[in-house]
């Protein structure tokens, strides 16, 4: 079945969610903020271990770096782009809006847990690569691995954040979803450069949703979106 992937994604976050809603209740308030510490750091290191997964190689016995121009390039490009649509405002506008439908006005940390938990869990080339899979050939294995990470970040997170990261499972379907759908299209731009630059940009993305959770709201991350994009674009130019 095209999209079983996605629904148990999806699944899988809404479940880790109530599971860490249930629990939360009990940890007192001193609990949360050293496990919202504690997750922030070990995302931070999940995306400096994609980064230098990605950038570092061995050549003749040394080990090299690359993808630094690259990088750079597409980061700034990415935020100017995203900074002038303004991403992250208009995520922060639909975590508002989810907030008063759900009769959440009381939670303070409604919006945040939202944007955070969304960024988190769709940045990365599991859910593309996963998603394409699903969409060609009824693959769902990567994105049902993807859904136990997924599980355990967002019961944690839901733990230490509130109910707000339950609603990331909209965003994650959603874009999954449209992955999926379009999958025979998207299939011939995922090179091996093409993914490499996807996985290096998209690390770095997540470890600022780490630095965010232990320091406070230092980055717009979602204004670093459109930087994908360009990352992917960057494997097909004359110079790559």
């Amino acid at each position: 079945m095209i999209g079983l992937g996605t629904i148990i994604n999806v699944g899988a976050i809404i479940i880790g969610g109530l599971c860490g809603l249930f629990l939360g209740r009990s940890v007192k308030v001193r609990y949360q903020d050293i496990l919202m510490i504690s997750v922030g750091i070990c995302v931070m290191m999940l995306g400096i271990g994609g980064t230098m997964e990605e950038m570092l190689s061995i050549q003749d016995g040394e080990i090299v770096s690359g993808g630094a121009m690259m990088m750079i390039i597409t980061m700034a490009l990415g935020a100017l782009v995203g900074e002038w649509v303004d991403i992250e405002g208009k995520m922060e506008k639909f975590g508002i809006w989810l907030k008063k439908k759900t009769g959440s006005s009381g939670d303070n940390s409604f919006v945040d847990a939202f944007v955070t938990t969304s960024l988190t869990v769709c940045i990365g080339a599991m859910a593309v690569v996963g998603s394409i899979k699903d969409g060609i050939y009824g693959d769902y294995s990567i994105l049902a691995a993807k859904a136990i990470l997924d599980l355990i970040i967002v019961f944690v997170m839901t733990v230490s954040m509130g109910k707000g990261c339950v609603f990331s499972a909209i965003p994650v379907g959603i874009f999954q979803g449209v992955v999926t759908l379009l999958a025979r299209l998207i299939e011939p731009l995922m090179t091996e450069a093409a993914l490499s630059n996807l996985s290096l940009v998209g690390s770095i993305m997540i470890f600022c949703v780490g630095l965010n959770l232990v320091f406070g709201k230092k980055v717009k991350v979602a204004n670093f979106l459109p930087a994908i994009v360009f990352a992917v674009a960057w494997a097909f130019a004359p110079w790559a």
